[in-house]
């Protein structure tokens, strides 16, 4: 495995591990952490790692446009846990609904064409 691949996976655990450990000691912080934009920029280096001989600024701001795009079902599928919970749903219910809520929006934003990348050469 080279290091494009693991540098995500490890980002990933290492994510995982600081918000157990400050569960105990700041829940605010720990929901802090969890939601800092880490995949986003390991995600740029993987996709400008790939890119051989073609122009990197172009192909990276439409996947930042992208992912931009790809946040809005994402905000949604959070408020979706949110209001389940407070409403009392079963957590397990919560985020099968908001699941269902982001792949709509997603499938959505697909159809009708919110998702480009520019013509590769």
């Amino acid at each position: 495995m080279n290091l494009q691949k693991l540098l995500p996976v490890a980002a990933s655990i290492a994510i995982i591990l600081v918000v157990a450990v400050l569960r105990e000691k700041s829940r605010t912080l720990a929901a802090i952490v969890a939601t800092m934009p880490i995949n986003m920029p390991l995600a740029m280096w993987v996709v400008a790692s790939g890119l051989e001989g073609e122009a990197a600024q172009p192909v990276l701001a439409a996947l930042a446009r992208n992912m931009f795009i790809g946040l809005i079902p994402g905000f949604v599928w959070l408020i979706v846990v949110f209001v389940g919970l407070r409403l009392g749903w079963p957590v397990l219910g919560a985020i099968a609904a908001a699941y269902v809520a982001w792949g709509a929006l997603t499938a959505a934003a697909f159809a009708v064409g919110l998702f480009a990348m520019p013509a590769t050469s």
